[in-house]
């Protein structure tokens, strides 16, 4: 037992995923552990734990659901509505704010939504993307536009850039939507000194590539599968790992499956993990989750990088659950399947997972009919991220328990309309008085350790620090920290709105401060989810509130 201790801390000081005085990326560092490694605040004094200050955005279309992001004290924010902030992170005075033009209409039809996940923040600039599909450069000190560059037109593709950018080296990342909409998916990577594009890599492989034959006919060209949230980065492998959303449309595959491709790799390479040379895009492995994704059940959240011990050899790991609750192990050097579990409590889409990753007992749409399945399109989890501790070596998850009825409804595709081949309607699982849990899980032994289960569904992300704490918050406003070892709830404060958006930690001049941005989610999951919750009151709102321990109590 001692031995695996000392190769758990081994494996944390090899690579530190963790973050310290600064928050400088949307999963804290790029290798997205969400982790802190301030230890100020702690499960001994969190009891303690006061709001120091607050920003009230003005902006309450859809509410805030970003990460904030820290750089030598200073804190930069963005509104769904493309408002930008740069605060004084330790006072919340404004420095400076940028306003985007109001966008031009997207195609009629297309998947454009008022949503903003967050920044990036690299050579000496503020990234963004924007609903109407462009990639903004501001100066870091000033706010002054830098650059614009169109990544796409999104007359054309109904695309827009909901998520933060990844910086990598001297080049800013960027996926998009339309994986539920009738376009291809791409990853593109610009210049950060000038927005010149570097290079695009395409989720779905053109004619003469790889994977084209996974295709029928010329469902390539609408075939969905965007990366649609932000990627990460391991900067001694010099690889971009990114997930990859379901092929379109979702619920039915006639017009994209080809003929005698059940039970194989389909639709390459939608629902995957993939792995890109960082400086010229070249795809060095993948490894496909959900071959012909049938339940819009994504591949496109965090890729959680980590080094860990299995069987007495220290390896490079990749963790990536996508919306099913499934959750995969990887070698992040090969791609090589290590192995996976679920996470939702209730699992009926498939009957298991083989010992080498493959899916078992498929419970598919059909066409004419109505198919109930668990977890439902909205996920058991949804892009909220996960956290992981080293101190710990656990996995910390928001699960949600809800089902769905699916329809199965061949339909033209039509570029950047909507193209989901079917619908669903939400339904709660049996039996059950509770519909969410915050979870704690190994990932090597691929056993939970902990669980808090919840009458809602969780839907905000979760921070981890080495005070042995995890913060995350509920859709009533209580933003609640955990003791990270056995999930025991140790304080909570009333935000007053919904919490959808991701807690960050951050220092400055010897004081840790907790922030976290409220407001709950009102379009698409959080308005779907409702009515399954009469009496629910989740509240919207657009105000982040920072706490810190009192100067007397540090």
């Amino acid at each position: 037992m001692r031995f695996l201790l000392v190769l758990l801390a081994m494996a944390a000081w090899a690579q530190d995923g963790a973050t310290h005085a600064d928050w400088p990326h949307y999963g804290g560092t790029q290798l997205s552990w969400r982790y802190s490694a301030l230890d100020q605040i702690n499960t001994g004094n969190v009891n303690n734990l006061v709001p120091v200050w607050q920003f009230q955005t003005g902006d309450y279309a859809e509410n805030l659901q970003a990460t904030p992001i820290v750089v030598d004290g200073v804190m930069y924010l963005i509104t769904p509505r493309i408002q930008v902030f740069a605060l004084d992170a330790a006072s919340g005075h404004l420095l400076w704010q940028y306003k985007y033009p109001t966008p031009r209409p997207g195609r009629p039809g297309g998947m454009t939504f008022l949503q903003n996940r967050g920044v990036a923040v690299g050579d000496g600039k503020v990234f963004f993307g924007t609903t109407d599909n462009y990639l903004v450069a501001l100066d870091q000190k000033t706010g002054a536009e830098q650059w614009r560059v169109s990544v796409d037109d999104p007359r054309q593709c109904g695309c827009d850039i909901t998520a933060a950018p990844l910086v990598v080296k001297d080049k800013v990342i960027v996926g998009g939507n339309g994986g539920d909409a009738a376009h291809r998916g791409y990853l593109t990577a610009f210049y950060t000194k000038t927005g010149r594009l570097a290079w695009r890599w395409y989720v779905i492989p053109g004619p003469g590539e790889k994977g084209h034959e996974t295709w029928k006919g010329d469902s390539w060209k609408l075939g969905g599968g965007a990366p649609w949230m932000t990627g990460s980065f391991d900067p001694e492998l010099n690889l971009v790992y990114w997930g990859t959303g379901n092929a379109g449309g979702d619920f039915n595959d006639e017009d994209r499956l080809v003929p005698g491709a059940k039970g194989k790799e389909a639709n390459l390479y939608t629902a995957s993990v993939v792995a890109l040379d960082a400086d010229i895009g070249k795809l060095r492995w993948y490894h496909q989750e959900v071959p012909d994704d049938l339940w819009d059940f994504d591949s496109a959240y965090e890729c959680v990088l980590i080094d860990r011990a299995i069987n007495g050899q220290m390896r490079k790991l990749l963790v990536h659950m996508n919306k099913s609750g499934v959750t995969f192990v990887l070698d992040r050097v090969t791609g090589e399947f290590i192995g996976a579990f679920s996470m939702a409590e209730v699992q009926t889409w498939i009957s298991g997972i083989t010992e080498d990753g493959k899916l078992v007992g498929r419970r598919e749409p059909e066409t004419g009919k109505v198919v109930n399945t668990c977890p439902s399109a909205a996920g058991a989890k949804s892009w909220n991220s996960t956290a992981y501790s080293p101190r710990t070596g656990y996995i910390y998850a928001p699960i949600n328990e809800v089902c769905n009825d699916l329809t199965s409804t061949p339909t033209e595709a039509m570029e950047g309309r909507f193209h989901a081949n079917g619908g669903f309607s939400f339904k709660l699982p049996p039996n059950r008085k509770t519909y969410s849990h915050l979870d704690a899980w190994d990932p090597i032994t691929r056993k939970r350790v902990w669980s808090m289960p919840y009458r809602y569904v969780l839907l905000a992300s979760v921070l981890a620090t080495a005070g042995d704490l995890v913060f995350t918050g509920n859709p009533e406003g209580d933003f609640f920290a955990l003791d990270a070892r056995n999930g025991n709830k140790l304080w909570s404060y009333q935000t007053g709105a919904g919490n959808r958006g991701s807690a960050v930690s951050y220092s400055i001049a010897g004081r840790q401060y907790i922030a976290t941005p409220t407001g709950w989610q009102l379009a698409i999951t959080g308005a779907q989810l409702a009515p399954l919750f009469p009496d629910q009151n989740w509240r919207g709102g657009s105000t982040l509130i920072v706490f810190a321990l009192p100067e007397a109590s540090k």
